[in-house]
C-alpha cells in the first residue's frame, strides 16, 4: 500500500477555504496537520496553541499575511477563540485563507448559533477506512489490515502489529493525561482509564449508565460526564437507539464504539462491528459536512432482544437497516422484523466472510462487507 495517502477531503477543503474559515476537527493523529500543511505546501504559516512562542504570535496577531494560508492548530484551547476568529474574519476576510484544526469537537458552534455563525465551514477528518483507501489494494486486504492495525495513518502505514500496539498505548495516554485535564478539567484519571477499559469489552452492547456507575463506584451523572468528555475528545462515539415510528418497547441505552478499532477487546466480531460503525459514521459526517444532509447513525432494539446493529436515519426516517456479521449464510430475522416498520428502508446484511451474495424476496440483501464498504452507497 502506498505510503502517501491523499485524503479524500483535501479538494473540498481547498474549495471551502476560498470563501470562509474552515474548522477541521477529528481525533488526535488522524492526519489533520499533515493535510493542513499539504494544501499550500510552499505558502503557509502554522501556529500551534500548544507551543508557547506561537501563543505569543497569536496574541499579537503576527502571522505572515503574505502567504496563501494560515493554520491555527489547537486554538480551541484559547479563551474566547471564536470571538478571536470572528474579529479576524470580519476585519481581514479570508486572505490569507484560514484553516483551524483541533483534536476536540468544534461543532459546538452549530448548536449555539454563536459568533461564528455564517463564517465557517466544518469538516471532520477521521481514521482511514476501506472507502478512502480505494486503489491502495484489494478491498478484502484493506479490510483485513484495518482490523489488525486500526485506521490511524501512523500504525496503519507501519504495517506492523507491535508498532501499532506501541503507538496505541501512547496515543490514548496523551489524550487522557493531557487533553482531558486541560480541556475537560477531569482529574480522576484512574477511574476514567477504568471506564475506557470497561467500554473496550462492551463494544456493540447497549451500555447502562447505572451499571457502569456501580462498577466504577461513582454516580451515573459523573459517568455520563466522563463519557461526554471522551466523546468530545474523539476517543469514543455514541450510537443511540432510534425509536420514532417503531414500537415504543425499544430500549433507550446507547452503544459506544471507538475511533481506533484497535482499542476493541474481545472477539473479532466486536472489532468488525466497530469498524462498520466507524465507516458508517465517517460517511454520514462527510455527507453532513459536504452535502448538508440531515443524517444520523442509530440502532434498533426491542426489550425482548430483537436488534439491528445500525439504522442510517435521514430526516427522522430509517433509510438503511444494516446488520454486521463475521460469517452467516442465513439472513437475520431481525432485519425482516424491523423492515416491516420501515418499509422504505433498504435492508442489508454485511458479512465479512461470505461465499455467495444473495437477495431475498423482501428486498433484503446479503453482501460481502469489503466491496460494499469501499463504495458506501448511502
Amino acid at each position: 500500500m502506498g505510503h502517501l495517502i491523499e485524503r479524500a477531503q483535501k479538494p473540498l477543503i481547498q474549495r471551502d477555504l476560498e470563501r470562509k474559515i474552515v474548522l477541521l476537527s477529528g481525533p488526535r493523529q488522524a492526519g489533520k496537520t499533515t493535510l493542513a500543511k499539504g494544501i499550500f505546501p510552499s505558502s503557509f504559516d502554522y501556529l500551534n496553541y500548544d507551543a508557547r512562542s506561537d501563543r505569543i504570535r497569536l496574541r499579537e496577531s503576527s502571522w505572515d499575511r503574505a502567504l496563501e494560508l494560515v493554520v491555527f492548530d489547537e486554538i480551541h484551547k484559547m479563551k474566547d477563540w471564536k470571538r478571536f476568529l470572528k474579529g479576524i474574519y470580519d476585519k481581514e476576510g479570508v486572505r490569507p485563507r484560514i484553516l483551524v484544526t483541533g483534536s476536540a469537537r468544534m461543532d459546538i458552534a452549530r448548536r449555539m448559533g454563536d459568533s461564528l455563525a455564517g463564517r465557517f465551514f466544518q469538516h471532520r477528518l477521521y481514521p482511514l477506512d476501506v472507502k478512502e483507501l480505494q486503489g491502495q489494494g484489494k478491498p478484502e486486504e484493506i479490510l483485513e489490515a484495518l482490523l489488525r492495525l486500526g485506521g490511524f495513518p501512523e500504525p496503519f502505514l507501519s504495517g506492523n502489529e507491535s508498532d501499532a500496539a506501541r503507538w496505541r498505548n501512547t496515543h490514548l495516554e496523551i489524550i487522557l493525561r493531557q487533553d482531558l485535564l486541560t480541556l475537560e478539567g477531569l482529574r480522576d484519571m484512574a477511574s476514567v482509564e477504568t471506564l475506557v477499559d470497561l467500554l473496550r469489552r462492551r463494544v456493540g452492547s447497549p451500555v447502562s449508565y447505572n451499571s457502569l456507575a456501580r462498577d466504577l463506584e461513582r454516580d451515573a451523572k459523573t459517568v455520563r460526564r466522563w463519557l461526554t468528555a471522551l466523546e468530545n475528545l474523539y476517543v469514543v462515539f455514541r450510537v443511540s437507539p432510534h425509536h420514532r415510528n417503531i414500537a415504543r418497547s425499544l430500549l433507550k441505552e446507547p452503544k459506544y464504539y471507538f475511533y481506533d478499532v484497535g482499542q476493541v477487546e474481545g472477539d473479532e466480531g466486536a472489532r468488525f462491528e466497530n469498524l462498520v460503525a466507524l465507516s458508517l459514521l465517517k460517511e454520514i459526517h462527510y455527507r453532513q459536512d459536504v452535502e448538508g444532509r440531515d443524517l444520523s447513525l442509530n440502532y434498533l432494539r426491542t426489550k425482548d432482544g430483537r436488534e439491528v446493529d445500525f439504522a442510517v436515519v435521514e430526516k427522522g426516517q430509517p433509510t438503511w437497516l444494516i446488520e454486521a456479521k463475521l460469517s452467516a449464510s442465513e439472513l437475520s430475522p431481525h432485519l425482516e422484523h424491523f423492515g416491516k416498520f420501515s418499509q422504505k428502508a433498504k435492508k442489508l446484511q454485511l458479512v465479512r466472510h461470505l461465499k455467495t451474495e444473495k437477495t431475498f424476496p423482501s428486498g433484503a440483501e446479503m453482501r460481502r462487507a469489503a466491496p460494499w464498504l469501499s463504495k458506501m452507497p448511502l
